[in-house]
């Protein structure tokens, strides 16, 4: 692969990018603290400096992560299965490959914050620390789900945990984040929100709405792209005047923004505390381009022609799972055996949740009347 470096071109705040440029058409993956992304010349490349201040977590915290990591990949795997044994009715976007985001993230705030996101739910609900039985319940349509089977695969939700979903239509979500932090503005309360979206939520005016909003009154938000490089099946240099996303809201909206390797969940987890830090001292919200790749379609019903086998496998080279195992094995805190045997008693945790959802009854048809407005009027009746 030809390269060609040059030297940093600018610093902002506590991070530093050097940028490269490669002649090559290939889409692009992430190697180390490299982001290597398409930009429809070529592949752009940026090394990735983390905040001058490290935080190193412990080996007992990047041992939880692998599980849950684990644990998230073993329960898509378990969807995907149960979608075609058609279990699983209407739409699932698996979170396969993009793990390392919402564990990274979401393990460097307080359980006090709020968190929101779109469509592809299942890997942040399960990093929030919900129970994997009524998430399966929830797939499953069974009255036992976290939304009493009403809805689905895009509809997680757990108030209690401050998980505020589960949102299917494209970037509607990003403007309940600014005001889930408006509302801890106005209450005075020490929270930050985290909000989660793909990279074709970008270009949705809601988008631009909630963010200037957010810009203007100085709201404690992390907001970010989970830049996956597709939105659905159409590559974000087709779709995007400007594909370096972190510039779209800085002049625009006095809104910082960083780039992040959403590969890498110890960067991840670095980037969110400085990030969170940021916003709980009062400077206002943070954009962050996470760079991140989903192995699997859009959807289960995606047949992904819009790009080849050798793409994703070049990024599953580069797995987060795989990444955390060898820091892990390194460090001589986790071995072959011990990755085997959390690897077998995560399976046989999904497995169970799995049966025991799938035996569950579904609502009762009077059901249908509930849940429509906070503080129902009247009995409804079929």
């Amino acid at each position: 692969m030809p390269w060609a470096m040059a030297t940093p071109t600018r610093t902002r705040g506590f991070f530093e990018a050097l940028f490269f440029h490669v002649g090559t058409g290939f889409r692009g993956f992430s190697c180390g603290g490299l982001i290597l992304a398409l930009n429809g010349k070529g592949v752009s490349v940026t090394t990735l400096v983390e905040p001058q201040q490290k935080i190193d977590p412990s080996p007992s915290q990047m041992m939880d992560w692998y599980r849950q990591m684990v644990l998230i990949r073993a329960f898509e795997m378990r969807c995907a299965q149960s979608y075609q044994q058609q279990k699983i009715g209407g739409f699932c976007h698996l979170y396969v490959g993009q793990e390392a985001v919402a564990v990274g993230s979401i393990a460097a705030v307080r359980p006090s914050d709020y968190v929101i996101t779109a469509y592809r739910d299942h890997g942040h609900a399960i990093a929030r620390g919900m129970d994997i039985y009524p998430l399966f319940a929830e797939l499953y349509g069974k009255k036992t789900g976290c939304s009493h089977g009403k809805g689905g695969s895009m509809h997680f939700f757990d108030a209690e945990k401050n998980f505020f979903g589960g949102h299917a239509i494209v970037g509607a979500h990003i403007p309940l984040a600014t005001g889930l932090g408006w509302a801890a503005k106005y209450r005075k309360e020490d929270r930050v929100v985290l909000c989660y979206f793909g990279d074709g939520a970008i270009n949705q005016g809601s988008f631009h709405e909630a963010l200037n909003l957010a810009g203007l009154f100085k709201l404690p938000i992390i907001f970010m792209v989970e830049n996956n490089g597709y939105g659905m099946g159409t590559h974000l240099h087709r779709a995007s005047a400007v594909t370096d996303l972190k510039l779209r809201t800085g002049d625009a909206y006095g809104i910082p923004g960083k780039d992040v390797d959403g590969m890498d969940c110890v960067a991840m987890y670095r980037m969110m505390v400085a990030a969170a830090e940021y916003c709980r001292k009062g400077n206002g919200s943070i954009f962050l381009d996470v760079k991140t790749y989903r192995y699997r379609g859009h959807s289960m019903s995606d047949p992904q022609k819009y790009r080849t086998k050798e793409e994703v496998a070049q990024y599953q080279e580069h797995d987060p799972i795989g990444r955390l195992e060898k820091q892990l094995k390194d460090a001589h805190v986790l071995d072959d055996k011990k990755a085997t045997q959390i690897s077998d008693e995560i399976h046989a945790q999904v497995e169970a949740a799995h049966e025991k959802a799938d035996t569950d009854a579904y609502p009762d048809t009077a059901d249908v009347w509930s849940d429509i407005y906070a503080n129902p009027y009247g009995d409804y009746k079929l």
